[in-house]
């Protein structure tokens, strides 16, 4: 492990020798990720891209690219973009990238299934904002907003989210 990884450990997410709480998928880490599980996949993930909403806040990184009106990410595995951001209108199952909530005012993308997409081997682990502590995601890791800024805002492409075995059930 280097010293700017993200690693999960059981009391929250670490970086940069601070310990940040987060909430993780519904149905806890996994060895076997399948799309609809609700796990957290287990692996070291790189970290792919930043996207941040410029109506809500600054841009949080100079790598951070604005989250439009029409963005969306696509979460079908029958379509051709599997796992990729997508543009609206977009006929195949997809989520909204800019809600009316804000889980996705910022989102750290990650490499899980990407970008060669594995049919049903699940679409994006994200690294956004939780709706309240403690409360579990689709698979993402997520933390509190003020977290979150502070650890965009240090880290880089060489950053990766570590999640350990040992916290797969």
């Amino acid at each position: 492990m280097k010293p700017d990884d993200l690693v999960l450990t059981p009391r929250g997410l670490r970086f940069r020798g601070r310990l940040y709480p987060c909430t993780l998928g519904k149905s806890g880490c996994t060895t076997q990720k399948q799309e609809g599980d609700g796990a957290t996949p287990v692996g070291v993930h790189r970290l792919v891209g930043m996207l941040y909403r410029p109506d809500r806040m600054a841009r949080p990184a100079d790598w951070a690219l604005p989250i439009g009106p029409l963005d969306l990410w696509s979460d079908d595995p029958d379509d051709p973009a599997y796992n990729m951001m997508v543009r609206a209108p977009y006929a195949a199952r997809h989520e909204r990238l800019r809600r009316a909530d804000p889980l996705y005012d910022l989102i750290i993308l990650t490499d899980w299934n990407w970008p060669y997409a594995v049919k049903g081997r699940g679409s994006a682990i994200f690294i956004h904002q939780y709706r309240r502590p403690g409360y579990p995601t689709e698979g993402c890791i997520a933390l509190a907003r003020a977290d979150l800024r502070r650890i965009a805002a240090k880290i880089t492409y060489d950053t990766r989210l570590i999640v350990p075995e040992v916290n797969a059930a």
